[in-house]
């Protein structure tokens, strides 16, 4: 007989892909105690160095996706320069591992979940009473108690295991009217992909295939061309398994995955095509990366209509901008185009209604799984915008545990409270902006920049005349004010969102990792336009106290709870990562 561990916590998150690793660092840092259980040995889901598909995110100007995720892209600039993925996968780590609310249970994958039936608050008629995970390390199963699970494992494993509503497949047009060609509605999604990555090296190499990888010809890439000298291939077309079950045939799959894979690399090495002789094939992926698979029925059901016409919605907790990108099911045997790729009216706004379900009392989720149609989710799967979801999830199950609420409740109620929460974190919501108090708007500010304190938190097109505030190296943004209680000082910093100050191409300079590695592919460094070093100084009749005092600094954005009284409150920066004399600020305000 096995051992069984028995854990309770406030909120199980299920999958520490980067939404799940987003939910459980949100809640944690709310006060929840959380279990984050994943399957896998590493964290990072999709963008882990087993799959390494990158993350994407919103198109166009300044449209980055900051809160939890820009931390980390800032602190992989910071650690890991030459973009190892062995480096990369300990800065993941490294975030769950640092906060002291998460228990961390990896190879452990969830199998099992107690329900209970009845009638539960707003129509719903299951309740999640604990879920189970078996852990192969330690031959051990888990058994975790919460009030609260948030499902982002990706393929929805809770939804057969609580009777969840949920979706698969493609939606006829005439259901949501939709810009889609399904006269019916299918079983078809977007296919998975085994990535290959190459690297350069000054010497000729050999590359003999095995007897069973896939024989391929230039006929066989028409329309998807391989180019190893490009930044952007990261072989994401070979992808199979859109028109078969893509949970139930994985395994098949995966075989016939590695095979193309390694036919591809084949081709590439072999075929005198594409000055290949000295590149070695540095990685093969063995654990699929899927794309779509089940998606939950939520409060709300985000489509297709949505994004295209932008709507903006009450509830707005995130944003997307990826393009309409669907895969057709056939995948790398499809003849023609691989993908559409229509252009959404980035950013465009998500609602909180979409992120649980619509008949589990306590059950979240955030990732690729969320309530949407099949073409909305074309655009709203990328990684960058699924972390944001796990964002909001986290900061919403606060508020429920903290109220006695159901998640519906925080519609109903908190909805202010769950975007302020948000913004605080750095986390952009096109359609809001952060209130700022009454005194920090009529104190006086030594500095022409009157930006600083109107709560819109990076320079933007949806904001007329937001700039940031250049100022001198070692010299102050003070506010002066009749004494007050200062609860919390926002500080936000320029991070270099469009990535302008980083070497290489405009590829190397948006994304965390890189696929293939050439003889030239640059060391990154830190965006030249962060501060680096910084003060944080409050003063009270005269008496100053040093508030804050960052050195090294990796981070853009600093909510500090303060509780003190003043009558002076200054910012004083210190020195940056770039050569220039003065920092950009972008915001600095207090309540």
């Amino acid at each position: 007989m096995l051992g069984k561990k028995y854990i309770e916590c406030d909120l199980c998150v299920v999958g520490g892909g980067m939404a799940g690793m987003a939910a459980a660092i949100s809640a944690a840092r709310e006060g929840l105690s959380v279990v984050l259980m994943h399957e896998r040995p590493v964290l990072g889901g999709n963008a882990s160095s087993e799959i390494r598909m990158w993350i994407c995110g919103s198109h166009g100007e300044n449209n980055r996706e900051t809160g939890i995720l820009e931390e980390i892209a800032l602190e992989n600039l910071y650690r890991n320069p030459t973009k190892s993925f062995a480096v990369w996968d300990t800065v993941l780590y490294d975030f769950i591992k640092r906060e002291k609310n998460i228990t961390l249970l990896l190879n452990c994958t969830c199998m099992d979940a107690k329900t209970e039936k009845g009638k539960f608050s707003y129509d719903r008629n299951t309740k999640i009473q604990s879920v189970t995970g078996y852990q192969m390390t330690t031959q051990s199963f888990y058994e975790v108690k919460a009030k609260f699970y948030c499902d982002s494992s990706g393929d929805s494993i809770l939804a057969p295991l609580c009777d969840a509503e949920f979706r698969l497949g493609r939606e006829a047009k005439s259901e949501f009217n939709e810009d889609v060609e399904t006269t019916s509605p299918d079983g078809m999604t977007m296919g998975m992909s085994c990535l290959i990555q190459g690297r350069e090296t000054n010497k000729k190499i050999d590359y003999i295939p095995p007897e069973w990888s896939t024989k391929l010809t230039a006929k066989d890439f028409e329309n998807r061309e391989p180019d190893i000298y490009d930044d952007m291939e990261n072989f994401w077309y070979l992808e199979l398994g859109g028109n078969r079950d893509t949970i139930g045939d994985t395994e098949e799959l995966r075989d016939e995955l590695v095979a193309l894979a390694a036919g591809t690399w084949d081709y590439v090495k072999n075929s005198g095509n594409f000055k290949a002789e000295n590149w070695e094939l540095d990685f093969l992926g063995f654990l699929p990366g899927k794309r779509e698979s089940r998606r939950m029925c939520g409060e709300y059901m985000i489509t297709q209509r949505d994004i295209s016409d932008k709507v903006v919605f009450e509830d707005e907790i995130a944003y997307g901008g990826w393009p309409l990108d669907d895969h057709f099911p056939g995948g790398f045997w499809h003849r023609g185009v691989p993908n559409t790729d229509v252009a959404t009216p980035a950013p465009y706004s998500l609602p909180y209604r979409s992120l649980y379900s619509k008949n589990v009392e306590n059950l979240f989720f955030a990732g690729r799984n969320i309530s949407m149609t099949h073409m909305a989710m074309s655009s709203i799967r990328v990684m960058a915008t699924c972390s944001l979801l796990g964002e909001a999830v986290g900061k919403a199950a606060s508020i429920a545990v903290k109220n006695g609420f159901a998640p519906h409740d925080v519609y109903l109620s908190k909805c202010e409270e769950l975007q302020k929460l948000l913004m605080n974190e750095d986390c952009f919501l096109p359609s809001k902006t952060r209130e700022i108090s009454p005194v920090c708007k009529n104190a006086k500010l030594n500095v022409e920049c009157d930006t600083l304190r109107n709560g819109q938190d990076r320079v933007h097109r949806i904001y007329e005349n937001n700039t940031v505030c250049k100022v001198k190296k070692n010299s102050e943004i003070s506010y002066v004010f009749e004494n007050a209680e200062v609860s919390e000082v926002h500080i936000v910093f320029d991070s270099d969102l469009n990535r302008e100050t980083i070497p290489g191409s405009k590829c190397e300079r948006q994304h965390s990792m890189r696929a293939s590695q050439r003889l030239d592919s640059p060391q990154l460094h830190m965006p030249k336009t962060l501060c680096k070093e910084f003060k944080l100084v409050g003063e009270l009749n005269g008496e100053k106290t040093e508030l804050l005092h960052i050195k090294n600094n990796r981070k853009r954005t600093y909510h500090i709870d303060i509780n003190k009284k003043l009558d002076k409150l200054s910012l004083v920066p210190l020195d940056g990562w770039g050569e220039d004399e003065n920092i950009n600020v972008i915001s600095f305000d207090f309540n």
